[in-house]
Formats: structure tokens, sequence, C-alpha cells
């Protein structure tokens, strides 16, 4: 999650003729500790996406197509990285509307090595310039993850603009609306002028200040939702925009009567093992400090991630008559898919629970579901990212419970703050409205932007380079000259 860093002169400015008596501000301060955890995280997502998630799908492509794959999501990572410091952190992380941040902090303006980011601790900041390499390690690997869904067929000119565009107009609005708050310093600071205020004027003046400023976050975030690490925001906006390109492209020529068995599980074993080690940084980075709340989000990546491999691949067993590699690597992706939003709300037994939950989803949804319906998602990415962020958003609403040994939900108006009284339906018409304006905004947009594409550049290769293989016909190499 992200908050933009409260400005100013502090609450003695902003509450003058409210109370005399009041401190001034002080300003919050930076720990070493927890900036190094946060470059530390930086580092290890970007390990998530290259090289983890570009070997993971390199390997379960046909081998004429390795290469095309590892350019698509290294080139996706570039691309991305320079967006995100042009404009991209000052969409998603600025004010400026419920659904889109403005340009205030475009071309990095304001953001420097002195100026800093909230975390979710009261005068607990990190440095602005690391939160901002975070968060754009998420904006890389999102779009790259979509890449999957129509592996072994798109043109890469026509890759080259959509992602682009994917990450303007539905990446940065859905960062934007699930995760800009004010932070808990702003909100904090101005409960206590609150609380403070003397008379019935002042009263209405603290309180005006102290909606004027829970108002200014993202409409997801309003909606009471909860995502801490982007089951949302990456995992489903990804998984259903893959889908819907999978969709529209059409299915890979001689689907369902070749072979198209991956190339080199041994690679994708490589690519899977990295992104589990890399999602310690996904999910535990995403606590902003090195504190119990990391340590809990990093024991929650670990059991539900163990938890969905050995149930996808018990569940295989059973129905197929035999494990398989490709099958227990799948189920831990899906299990870091699901544990996302939840790493840092569920208990450890909760995050157990939803591991072996998601593991047996998604493998019916990558099986069953897949083959009766008969689309081709190349890789898999609905079946696991998009329906393994559903089973992480909603069961994320129900293990944060307290009861269930979750950690609950944080009240920042609270002098000082505790975890706020929980609301089982309330809380799940949130997660529920998180889930469905995802599917909605991504799902739609992604179309029109497909088709956007398709006329200016066209989306797919033709026949002859697509049986011959892209790495030929689109980059002129090989992935293996023997």
């Amino acid at each position: 999650m992200t908050f933009k860093r409260p400005y100013g002169a502090g609450l003695a400015a902003l509450a003058v003729g409210l109370f005399a008596a009041t401190a001034a501000y002080a300003e919050p301060t930076v720990n070493k500790g927890d900036n190094a955890w946060m470059l530390t995280s930086t580092v290890l997502v970007l390990l998530m996406t290259i090289p983890g998630l570009a070997l993971f799908y390199g390997g379960l492509v046909r081998s004429k197509n390795m290469l095309s794959v590892l350019m698509q999501v290294f080139y996706t990572v570039c691309v991305v990285t320079v967006i995100w410091a042009v404009y991209g952190y000052s969409l998603a992380f600025t004010g400026g509307s419920d659904f889109i941040g403005g340009f205030s902090k475009a071309f990095m303006m304001g953001v420097t090595t002195d100026s800093k980011a909230a975390t979710f601790s009261v005068d607990a900041n990190i440095s602005e310039l690391i939160y901002m390499c975070f968060q754009m390690t998420f904006a890389a690997i999102t779009p790259a993850l979509i890449v999957g869904a129509f592996a072994e067929r798109m043109k890469f000119s026509a890759i080259a603009l959509f992602i682009p565009l994917w990450v303007t107009l539905i990446y940065f609005p859905i960062a934007h609306m699930v995760w800009y708050w004010p932070g808990p310093d702003a909100i904090q600071d101005a409960a206590k002028a609150l609380a403070a205020a003397g008379d019935a004027a002042a009263k209405t003046a603290a309180q005006a200040k102290l909606d004027e400023i829970n108002a200014d976050a993202g409409w997801i975030f309003k909606a009471g939702a909860i995502d801490f690490a982007g089951g949302t925001v990456v995992h489903i906006n990804a998984g259903i925009a893959g889908l819907v390109g999978a969709l529209l492209i059409g299915k890979r020529v001689g689907y369902g009567k070749e072979l198209m068995a991956p190339h080199s599980l041994t690679m994708s074993m490589i690519g899977a093992s990295l992104l589990w080690v890399g999602w310690f940084g996904f999910n535990a980075g995403s606590n902003l400090e090195a504190n119990g709340g990391a340590a809990l989000a990093m024991t929650n990546s670990f059991v539900a991630t163990a938890a969905a491999a050995l149930s996808w691949m018990f569940a295989e067993w059973i129905v197929k008559g035999h494990p398989s590699v490709l099958g227990v690597i799948s189920g831990a992706v899906a299990g870091l898919v699901a544990v996302t939003p939840a790493a840092g709300f569920s208990g450890v037994m909760g995050a157990i629970v939803l591991g072996l939950v998601v593991g047996v989803v998604c493998l019916f949804f990558c099986t069953v579901v897949k083959n009766a319906i008969g689309y081709d998602d190349s890789l898999d990415v609905f079946g696991v990212h998009c329906i393994g962020g559903i089973v992480g958003a909603i069961g994320t609403g129900i293990l944060v419970n307290p009861a269930l040994g979750g950690a609950g939900i944080i009240d920042y108006t609270a002098i000082p703050p505790k975890v706020a009284d929980y609301d089982f339906a309330a809380q799940m018409i949130s997660q529920l409205k998180a889930v469905g304006t995802t599917l909605v905004w991504s799902g739609v947009g992604s179309a029109i932007l497909y088709k956007v594409v398709d006329v200016i550049v066209g989306l797919r290769a033709n026949v002859e380079s697509e049986r011959e293989g892209l790495d030929i016909t689109e980059h002129t190499e090989r992935a293996y000259n023997m």
C-alpha cells in the first residue's frame, strides 16, 4: 500500500483558530533499518520479473518461442520503468480524484533524497525515492504477467505498443484507486486536532479537516477494501487482461491438435523458485517497515505457497494418477498469488488454509473450465493469476478477522491508533467491490486497447511466422544453437 506524505508546517498551521495550545507538528523520522529493508525488497521484486518470470514463462513455451517471451518480459520492465519515472508514479500516488492522481510529481518533481513517504506507523517514514522504486517494480511485473496469456502468437510490435497504453490507462488508475491514501501521520494529526478542539465551532472545523483528509484517497480504498500487496492491482488486473487478449487474438495454430508441451520444465522450475524468493520482497516488503508485520507477511508467504503446491500436486495425483513438476510449481505460484492480498492481514493458520483452497480451485480452472470453454490461455494467466487473485482477495476479507487469528484493520482516527471492530458483511462487500471494479475496468479497458493496437499495427503474427517460431521471425535469433 501507499500514501502521500503529509506536507506543510504541521498541525499548528492547519488548526490556527481551532486551539491555541497545540504544539507544532513534528516532522516524521526515517528509520535506516526500514530503508535498508525496502532497498532489499525492491531488488527482490525485480528478481521476480527478470529473471524469475521470464524463465518461468520461457520454459513453458516451445523452444522456437523461448527468446520471444524473454524479450517481451525484459522489454516490459524497461519501458514501464521509464514511464513510471516520467509520469506513472505521479498518476498513481498523488491526489487528484478518486480514480487517478495528477501530474504534481511528473518528471520526479519534488522527489528528492530528502523527501519522504509514509509507512503504516505514525511518525515512521521511508525515503520517497526508495518507495518510488519499490512501486515501480510492481508496475513493471503486472503487464509482464499478461504476455503469458497470448504467448507464441502476438507480434512484438503489438506488445511494444500495448504495454505502455495498458500501464497508463489500466494499471495506474487501479493502483491509485486501491492504494492511494493520505497516510497515518495526516489522519492521526487531524484526529488529535479534533480531540483538542474546545468549542462547537472548533470541533466542526476540525471534523471538516479530518473528513477532507480521509476523502483524499482512491475510490476502492475509501470503499474499505484491503489489498496488502496486489491481489487486485497486480493479479486480477493482469489475469483478466490476459484472458481478454487470448480470446481476441485467438488460439495458436494447431492448438488442440498438435503437442504444445513446455520445452524446458527445468527452466520453469528455476523461474518458479526465483519467483518464490523474490516474492518475499513483494509481500513482506509491502509492509514498508522491518518489523513484526513484515515477519508475518514473510511467514504467510512461506506457508501458503507450500500448502498450495501440495494441494495442487495431490489433487492432480488423485485425478490424473500422477504428480507433475508442472503441477507443483503452478500450485506454488497460485499460492503466492492468493496470499499476496492477505500476507499482512491473515494469521499463519489462515494462510495455510488459503493455500490449500487456492491450489485446488486454480487446478480446476486451468483444466476443467479451460477445456470446457476451449480458450487458449497459453500459460494459464487467467486460471492462476485472476482466479487466484479473486480467491485471495475474498479470503483476505475473511482471514483479517482477529477472531480467526488475523491482524485486523487499524483505525488511524483513534488516539492512539488501534484495531477496529471487524464487520464480516461490510468487509466482504468491500472486497467484492474491489474485485468487481478491477474486473470491469481491466476487462473492458483492455479489450478496447487490444482493438486499438490491432487497428494500428495488428495483433497477431501470420501463420507462417507462427509455425516457424517468433524467435526467428520477430527477432532473427534462436534460443539454442546446437
